[in-house]
């Protein structure tokens, strides 16, 4: 009997106009000028400010057995690995479960507390999303993003089930998600409404 396999979902939060980050993304502001200092503040202020409120929402982000996630999303260091860099998220990183980076320079695994388990994965989407599928076992996989990373995974038709979390600001430019992507049909599963955010969940059909 063939094990049954999870479904691989991603969760990203968006401006109202459909970008994950604005322009000129640094270590300082690495959601771009007009998101707000630190961890994108205006963009997730509904994850700092209101947790309660949304604790579905949270909880479900740290739901899933692997992620995959780009290299722009694990942090601001570029090219080679030229210094110690293990996240954003400290020692405890709040994953508590293999993730799976994509990058174009290799790297050993590094393991955090709490579970966590970097792998850098220098050979594709397809690879990542393997490996992650064999750690999760049975369990979900989620891409964690950023949209650049989800743009690819959803063009080559990998991703079963889409949760957007819309802020209520734009950004005008920047990175967006679906850029690139070419049309899919999407089924509403869910929405709420909620202070700082609308959150939606899609089932990819095509």
């Amino acid at each position: 009997m063939t094990a049954r396999l999870g479904r691989v979902t991603c969760d990203i939060t968006i401006s109202a106009d459909g970008f994950s980050a604005g322009l000129n993304q640094t270590e300082e502001r690495p959601f771009g000028d007009d998101a707000g200092d630190g961890w994108g503040a205006k963009l997730h202020a509904w994850l700092v400010e209101t947790p309660e409120e949304n604790r579905t929402e949270v909880d479900q982000l740290a739901a899933a057995r692997a992620f995959v996630m780009g290299r722009n999303m694990f942090g601001p260091v570029r090219g080679e690995w030229d210094r110690p860099w293990n996240g954003w998220w400290g020692e405890d990183p709040p994953f508590h479960a293999p993730v799976f980076v994509l990058t174009h320079h290799a790297r050993a695994p590094q393991p955090m507390d709490g579970g966590t388990t970097y792998h850098f994965v220098t050979d594709g989407i397809e690879s990542a999303l393997a490996q992650a599928r064999a750690a999760a076992g049975d369990g979900d996989v989620a891409v964690q993003g950023g949209a650049t990373t989800i743009n690819q995974y959803l063009a080559a038709g990998l991703i079963d089930e889409l949760r957007l979390h819309i802020a209520p600001l734009t950004l005008g430019a920047g990175t967006r998600l679906f850029e690139g992507v070419p049309p899919l049909e999407l089924e509403q599963v869910k929405s709420r409404a909620a202070k700082l955010v609308t959150h939606v969940t899609y089932r990819v059909l095509s």
